[in-house]
């Protein structure tokens, strides 16, 4: 049997990397697909329809078995500002599977700066005093001292969507 060809919605290395791991495959490649949805989601809704586009575009343009859709985003629940993250995994027969992931409070102040437009990533590089921090250990790997990175985030809703996959094709 040949290798399933994987397609990741993102260049961003947090994602393939943990797609990568968990999926223990050489045909893996990440390609910049659009999100279809607010550069910043601030819903759970928003947030898992971001990563359904990517995986379900990934699966519809090219010639891949399977299709991830990593996307990160906030959301808010009773006041509070949360980071919030999904994935989904769509295969070429038309298969959907999604899964969320890891939820932690965010600073109060940061609603104000994204109420005025700005990224959660922007402002976790302003406010870690770094570059690029969505591409690297991302808000949560900041806000939990590295416990978990954002790589590890996103390998657990792989887990999770690689699982339920490998459940259905039973």
């Amino acid at each position: 049997m040949s290798e399933v060809k994987i397609l990741i919605g993102s260049k961003n290395p947090a994602k393939i990397d943990a797609v990568g791991s968990v999926f223990n495959n050489d045909n893996i490649t990440g390609i910049e697909v659009p999100s279809q949805v607010s550069a910043q989601p601030v819903t759970d809704e928003e947030t898992r329809r971001g990563a359904i586009n990517r995986a379900w575009r990934c699966v519809s343009e090219s010639t891949c078995d399977i299709g991830i859709g990593l996307e990160g985003g906030v959301m808010t629940l009773d006041g509070q500002l949360y980071v919030t993250n999904w994935g989904a995994l769509a295969s070429y027969d038309g298969t959907i599977i999604t899964a969320g992931g890891a939820r932690i409070q965010l600073p109060h102040n940061f609603s104000a700066k994204l109420n005025q437009g700005l990224e959660l990533g922007d402002i976790m590089d302003e406010y870690a005093k770094r570059q690029d921090v969505r591409k690297k250990e991302g808000a949560i790997g900041i806000f939990t001292n590295e416990l978990i990175s954002r790589k590890e985030m996103f390998v657990h809703v792989v887990k999770l969507l690689k699982g339920q996959y490998n459940f259905s094709q039973k």
